[in-house]
C-alpha cells in the first residue's frame, strides 16, 4: 500500500460484476474499538486493502460508554504491536507502559490518534445489518467460496469485501435482568429505569442514583466495582442481589489473592456487607418487575416457587453481555451450544475452568467458522464467556489478518505472555498505587475459602435496609 502508513487518503468501493476477481476487494472490519482497530493495524502492515465500519460517532464508542472506569491491564498490554508501531512512525509517544487508564484515556491517548491514522478507510455511523454472501443465502452452496461478502448498512447502502473480520463486541448487547436468560414479565415496562453494567454513579449519572434507593443485580466484577461507588452516596440505600447462595465468588480471597487490588475490592465490599451499608440477598431468581407508584417492585422466584422481593427506584442489571450474531444470519457459523464462541474455542475459555489470565493464546484455528473468510474477533469471539482480555483479542488479530494474507505459518505461531492471575478491570483508586487493577467479570477460583453469608428467606421483608 503507498500514500501512508494506512494506504491512499481515500478508498471507493466500486460495485462488485461477475469479471472482477474478489480478492481484490477490500477486507471490511466491522467496529473501530480496540480490536477491530489492531486487525487494522495488521491489515495496513501487510499491505491489505481495507474498510473499517464503525457503527458509532467516534472510534471507541462502546469504551466511551465506561470511560470513567479504570481497566485492570496496564498500557503495556493494551497497545496492540503493529498498532504501536504505526503510531510510533507517526510521531506519537507511547503512554507510561505500567500506569492503568480509564476507558477515556484508552481512547484519548491510544484509539483516537490510531483512528486518524486510518483516514477515510474509517466510516463512522455505518452501523452493519447484515452479512451475506453475494448471490447466495446460507443453504446454496455451488460456488459459494468464490462469491463475495455482501454487507449491508442500516441505511441501506451496500458494499463488498473479500473477507469480514467482525469485532463488533457485545456492549450493546446486554444480558436481560430475567434468571432464566429470558427477560423478567414487566422488564421491558421499566426499561427506563435500569441501568446496565457500569453507570457512573459517582459522575455523569449521579443524579438518577443518589438519594434513591438502589437494586444491583449481578455477582461479577462490574457489580462489585458499581456496588462500592454507590456506597459512597449519601442517603442511597443499596440492595446486592445474586443467584448464588454467597457471594464468595466476588469476594476473592481477600489478602490471600494473588492480585492485591482484586483482593482490596472484594475486602471493601465484604466490610460494606457485613455493616449493613448494603444488604445482600442471595437465592434471587429475577422473574418480574412490577411498578409501585414511583419505584418498583422486582419479584424473584426460585425454582422451588418460593418468592421474595424488593423495593428500588433505580435498577443496574450487571448480568453480563451476549454475542449478536444476528447480522450474520445466513452465513454458516459454527456455534457452541453453551457460550455461542467456536467449538474449538469454547473450552479453552470456559470460565468454570479458566480466568482471563489461564486462557491459553489462540488464534485462526479455533476462530475459524465453515464460511470462509469471516471471523469473530475480540469480545464477541467469546460468546458468554467472561474471560476475555484484549491483549488475546490483539493475538487473535494477528493470526487471523496472517491468514488473510497467505501467512499460515504466522497465523499459526500464536503466542500470549500475561501474568497467570489475569488483567481484566478496574476502579479502585488504591489499584493504581498497587500497579494493579480488577476483574469486571467472574473469573474461576478466586476464593481459597469461602466467606459464609447467610441467605434472605422468601418470608423476609422488601429490603430492610430501605424501610
Amino acid at each position: 500500500m503507498s500514500d501512508g502508513c494506512c494506504g491512499p487518503a481515500a478508498l471507493e468501493i466500486e460495485p462488485f460484476t461477475a469479471q472482477q476477481d474478489p480478492s481484490a476487494l477490500p477486507i471490511v472490519v466491522i467496529g473501530a474499538g480496540p480490536v477491530g482497530l489492531a486487525a487494522a493495524a495488521h491489515l495496513a502492515e501487510r499491505g491489505l486493502d481495507f474498510l473499517i465500519l464503525e457503527a458509532g460517532e467516534r472510534a471507541g464508542a462502546s469504551v466511551g460508554q465506561w470511560g470513567h472506569v479504570r481497566v485492570f491491564s496496564p498500557w503495556k498490554y493494551n497497545i496492540d504491536a503493529a498498532a504501536g508501531r504505526l503510531l510510533e512512525a507517526a510521531g506519537w509517544v507511547a503512554p507510561d507502559a505500567d500506569w492503568l487508564p480509564t476507558g477515556a484515556e484508552l481512547i484519548e491517548d491510544y484509539l483516537a490518534p490510531l483512528a486518524t491514522l486510518m483516514g477515510t478507510r474509517l466510516r463512522t455511523g455505518a452501523k452493519v445489518s447484515a452479512v451475506s454472501r453475494l448471490g447466495y443465502d446460507r443453504v446454496r452452496t455451488a460456488g459459494r467460496e468464490q462469491a463475495p461478502f455482501l454487507i449491508r448498512l442500516a441505511d441501506g447502502s451496500e458494499l463488498h469485501a473479500r473477507a469480514v473480520i467482525d469485532a463488533s463486541g457485545t456492549y450493546t448487547s446486554a444480558n436481560v435482568l430475567g434468571a432464566s436468560g429470558l427477560p423478567a414479565h414487566g422488564e421491558q415496562s421499566v426499561a427506563e429505569l435500569i441501568d446496565h453494567a457500569l453507570p457512573d454513579v459517582l459522575g455523569a449519572d449521579r443524579e438518577r442514583y443518589e438519594g434513591r434507593r438502589v437494586l444491583v443485580v449481578g455477582a461479577g466484577h462490574s457489580a462489585a466495582t458499581t456496588l462500592l461507588a454507590l456506597a459512597q452516596l449519601e442517603n442511597t440505600p443499596i440492595t446486592w442481589a445474586i443467584r448464588a447462595g454467597n457471594a464468595s465468588r466476588t469476594y476473592g480471597g481477600g489478602d490471600a489473592d494473588a492480585l492485591p487490588a482484586r483482593g482490596a475490592l472484594g475486602t471493601r465490599l465484604h466490610d460494606l456487607v457485613t455493616s449493613g451499608r448494603i444488604q445482600l440477598v442471595t437465592g434471587f431468581f429475577t422473574h418480574a418487575v412490577e411498578r409501585d407508584g414511583d419505584q418498583v417492585r422486582v419479584i424473584s422466584r426460585d425454582p422451588s416457587g418460593a418468592e421474595h422481593r424488593v423495593l428500588a427506584e433505580r435498577i443496574v442489571a450487571a448480568t453480563g453481555y451476549r454475542p449478536d450474531h444476528s447480522i450474520a444470519a445466513e452465513l454458516r457459523l459454527d456455534l457452541d451450544a453453551i457460550l455461542g464462541s467456536t467449538p474449538a474455542l469454547a473450552p479453552l475459555i470456559d470460565p468454570n475452568a479458566h480466568s482471563c489470565g489461564t486462557v491459553p493464546a489462540h488464534g485462526v484455528d479455533e476462530l475459524a467458522h465453515p464460511e470462509p473468510g469471516y471471523y469473530a474477533i475480540g469480545v464477541k469471539s467469546y460468546g458468554r464467556a467472561p474471560t476475555f482480555l484484549m491483549a488475546t483479542g490483539y493475538e487473535q488479530a494477528r493470526s487471523v489478518v496472517a491468514a488473510l494474507a497467505g501467512d499460515w505459518q504466522a497465523a499459526r505461531e500464536v503466542h500470549l505472555e500475561l501474568p497467570e492471575t489475569g488483567v481484566c478491570s478496574s476502579n479502585l483508586a488504591e489499584a493504581q498505587e498497587q500497579g494493579v487493577g480488577l476483574a469486571t467479570g467472574i473469573s474461576g477460583g478466586l476464593l481459597s475459602t469461602p466467606l459464609p453469608l447467610a441467605g434472605v428467606s422468601a418470608s423476609d421483608g422488601e429490603g430492610s435496609c430501605c424501610g
